[in-house]
């Protein structure tokens, strides 16, 4: 039987996230050279490559991406158990990954983060802010934070956000340039400010009122993936921008803004918390998952 140790593993699966032996040398406090001679043998002791070495970068093998997907995982659950234990006996501590859309986890900073945090200063946050829909399994996040809708059916949501209408809008100065659209094909003749997701998809402009629908496939002088700069360019005069409708709240109430098509504007279920379900989640994401409920009872 092919036998790989503990501290073997511990170390391919840093190798492979870093995708740097200096870097996970650097993460484990050992010299590279070891890392690379304990790379060596375990690779010998399976007769398999794991690694491409170049000067420049490592990968991933074939061979090497199948076992990662299969050792990260239990590493993460050994981690998660040995967390458990000693947060029982001592101040809960840990480390919670999350992968969130920028404007779903801005409530969560402003309402939830600050006495969480303070009541457990042992717990640290760390949030990638990403487009792209992450297979937070996949790519080593403890939980996610999205749109209900973009959810997978196989995790537990909690619903912590209200539901986010979509609105399109426009500068005073746009639209004295170019007639407000009436209808939405209308949208087609327009100047529009287009997103596109990491993963490299544009995002379609779907509208709905009473039960009638449009998908509108707009044109337009720009696009972009974050929706803040949207919302500055729509301000700018450059076209119509299709954003969440509280976002562009304040903008639209002093007038620097005008909604157009505002019966079209579609409604999402909002922003939620989820995590897989088949796992036993670490005592922190626990914690916070509680204190999230919490805020939403009131």
């Amino acid at each position: 039987m092919i036998r790989a140790g503990l501290p073997e593993l511990t170390a391919f699966v840093a190798i492979a996230e870093q995708r740097s032996f200096s870097g996970a040398a650097r993460m484990l406090g050992v010299s590279p050279s070891a890392l690379s001679h304990s790379m060596r043998g375990l690779e010998s002791r399976l007769e398999l490559r794991l690694f491409n070495r170049t000067t420049r970068s490592v990968a991933l093998t074939e061979a090497g991406e199948q076992l990662f997907q299969r050792v990260q995982p239990l590493l993460g659950e050994l981690d998660c158990a040995v967390n458990d234990v000693t947060s029982e006996r001592n101040t809960p501590s840990g480390l919670i990954r999350l992968s969130a859309s920028e404007s779903s986890f801005k409530l969560l900073i402003r309402d939830v983060m600050p006495k969480f945090l303070q009541d457990n200063p042992q717990i640290h946050i760390e949030c990638v802010v990403d487009s792209r829909l992450a297979d937070i399994v996949a790519d080593g996040f403890d939980a996610g934070i999205r749109l209900f809708d973009d959810v997978p059916r196989d995790m537990i949501a909690v619903r912590f956000g209200p539901d986010v209408r979509f609105a399109a809008v426009a500068s005073p100065g746009y639209l004295s340039r170019h007639p407000a659209p009436q209808t939405p094909q209308d949208l087609k003749a327009h100047r529009c400010i287009r997103f596109r997701f990491a993963s490299g998809t544009l995002f379609r402009w779907d509208l709905d009122h009473e039960g009638r629908s449009a998908s509108v496939d707009v044109d337009g002088p720009m696009t972009l993936d974050n929706i803040n700069l949207m919302v500055e360019a729509a301000l700018a005069g450059v076209g119509i921008a299709w954003v969440p409708e509280h976002q562009v709240d304040e903008h639209l109430r002093a007038g620097r803004l005008v909604h157009v098509l505002p019966e079209w504007g579609p409604c999402y279920a909002g922003a939620c918390l989820y995590y897989p379900a088949n796992r036993h989640p670490p005592m922190a994401l626990r914690m916070f998952v509680e204190a999230v409920r919490e805020w939403v009872r009131g």
